[in-house]
C-alpha cells in the first residue's frame, strides 16, 4: 500500500516536474486571460510584511509536509528564544507554506474532499494513515511526531505570520480538477476559499521569502 501511494504520488507530482509547463500548458488559456491571478493583491502582500518586528526575526521556507516539521521549528523558534530571556512580542518567524506544503494552509473539509494527504503524502500521526484532515491547524497531542508543540493557530496568536503561495494554488488545483474531471476554475475558487483564517495568500511562495529577508528576516529551509 505504502509502494502504491508513493508510486502515485511520484507520477503525481512527476507531471509538474516535467517542468512548470506542463502544469501550466494545461491551463494556458486560463492563465493568459487571467495573469492577474498570481499578482493580484500584491500591494496588500507587500504590506502584510510591514507587520513584522522584533529583534529576532526569521523566515522558514516550508517547501515539503516534512511530518509537520516546518510547524514545529516556528513553534521551536519561539521556544527557545523565550528560554534564553526574549518575549513573544520580540520575535517574529515567518513561515512560507509553498510546493508541497501549500495544503497546510487549506481547511479540513478541502483536506477530506481532494485527499490531499495520499497527494502530498501528509500522514495523520494519529491514524497512521494518509490525512483526511489538517493536524496542524489546531493541534492536539498526538498529531504532531513530539507532543506539546503548537499549531499554526496558536502560532498566529503567539505573532507567528504563515502565508501560502498562490502559484501552487492555481497549479496543483488545476492538476486535480484535471484528474478528477472539474472545472479547474472552481476547484481554484474554492481551494483559495478554503484558506484558513489569517493565512496570507502571496503570488509565491519564493516571492515571499525574498520580500521576508528584506524586512530582516535570516532564512532557514525547513523542508
Amino acid at each position: 500500500m505504502k509502494t502504491l501511494i508513493k508510486n502515485t504520488r511520484r507520477k503525481f507530482i512527476g507531471t509538474l516536474a516535467l517542468g512548470a509547463s506542463a502544469g501550466i500548458t494545461a491551463m494556458a488559456v486560463p492563465f493568459k486571460e487571467s495573469a492577474n491571478l498570481l499578482t493580484a493583491g500584491v500591494n496588500e502582500s507587500d504590506s502584510w510584511f510591514k507587520s513584522i518586528k522584533g529583534s529576532h526575526r526569521v523566515v522558514f521556507d516550508a517547501a515539503e509536509p516534512n511530518n509537520g516539521f516546518p510547524i514545529i521549528w516556528t513553534w521551536g523558534f519561539y521556544a527557545t528564544n523565550n528560554a534564553t530571556g526574549s518575549p513573544d512580542n520580540d520575535l517574529t518567524a515567518v513561515c512560507v507554506l509553498r510546493h508541497n506544503a501549500m495544503p497546510f494552509a487549506l481547511e479540513d473539509g478541502l483536506c477530506s474532499k481532494y485527499k490531499l494527504g495520499e497527494t502530498f503524502t501528509i500522514q495523520d500521526n494519529k491514524t497512521k494513515a494518509p490525512a483526511l484532515r489538517n493536524p496542524y491547524y489546531n493541534a492536539k497531542d498526538g498529531d504532531f511526531p513530539i507532543n506539546g508543540v503548537d499549531g499554526i493557530k496558536k502560532m498566529q496568536e503567539r505573532g507567528a505570520m504563515f502565508c501560502v503561495c498562490n502559484l501552487a494554488l492555481v497549479v496543483y488545483s488545476g492538476m486535480v480538477a484535471k484528474k478528477l474531471g472539474l472545472d479547474p476554475e472552481a476547484v481554484r475558487k474554492e481551494w483559495v476559499s478554503g484558506v484558513l483564517p489569517g493565512i496570507e495568500i502571496v503570488p509565491a511562495g519564493i516571492w515571499a521569502l525574498e520580500r521576508a529577508q528584506r524586512q530582516g528576516c535570516s532564512y532557514i529551509f525547513a523542508g
